[in-house]
């Protein structure tokens, strides 16, 4: 396999992104052969080195878990969070998994959480086009006009979002798809035509469906579902994957 960088072996293992493998090496969290490695750069061979993330070993053998869970209204998307519920305490498994992308804490619906580090970068990063559909309904109807503002790009942050597909359920309800994912994108986009989010919901990320999943609830993902992501599908995933009811 050969020498690969530090922060990549953790990010391939579904330690965490490169990025957080990065602030982990520069606060001591992190033995090789049993030193600490402060420095970035530092490479190690995944075959031979042994390596600790604060104490518990890592391998890029580790089994690969994919999960969706239905996030509830007032949890945080975070692992860590101080004096917050955050969505990982709704996952009960031995393994450490983290969750890919974001859900703000008032908003509801599919979440993925998974230990693969490829998958965060897979569905973050916008050059792959994964689309995010959404069930909005609004505290005032909203105008046609309104919809087909969001639709062709509204401004935010200094540029126009990407176009999307809007389709209306109701006077006070919309569905949206996006291929892009800025912070509280739909909320603000509803402000800048004039509206209100009453509630938010997500209910698509790619080729995967909230479906009839409990909120609060979580369930693995299918072999097929894991191939729709475009990474490759681990063989275990072929045998084990079933519904659960953990977190109801």
């Amino acid at each position: 396999m050969g020498l690969m960088r530090l922060q990549k072996f953790l990010s391939a293992a579904g330690v965490c992104s490169r990025r957080r493998g990065e602030a982990y090496i520069q606060a001591g969290r992190v033995r090789v052969n049993g030193t600490v490695v402060r420095v970035l750069g530092v490479k190690v061979d995944p075959e031979k080195d042994s390596v600790l993330v604060d104490g518990s070993p890592v391998s890029l053998e580790a089994q690969l878990i994919y999960i969706a869970l239905n996030k509830p209204v007032g949890y945080v998307t975070s692992c860590d969070q101080p004096g917050e519920r955050i969505v990982v305490d709704l996952i009960d498994i031995p393994q450490r998994v983290y969750p890919v992308g974001r859900l703000d804490k008032d908003s509801t619906g599919l979440l993925l959480l998974t230990n693969d580090g490829r998958l965060h970068h897979q569905l973050s990063h916008p050059s792959f086009d994964h689309e995010k559909e959404y069930e909005v309904s609004t505290t005032h109807p909203m105008p046609e006009g309104a919809l087909r503002k969001m639709a062709e790009g509204v401004p935010l942050m200094g540029s126009l979002t990407r176009t999307a597909r809007v389709r209306r359920v109701s006077s006070t309800r919309f569905r949206i798809v996006l291929k892009e994912g800025r912070n509280r994108q739909v909320r603000r986009m509803v402000r800048k035509v004039g509206g209100h989010v009453a509630t938010l919901k997500r209910i698509r990320v790619a080729g995967i469906r909230l479906g009839n999943l409990a909120e609060g609830t979580w369930r693995y993902l299918t072999a097929a579902e894991i191939s729709t992501l475009g990474v490759p599908v681990p063989s275990e995933a072929e045998a084990r994957r079933k519904p659960s009811t953990q977190g109801s």
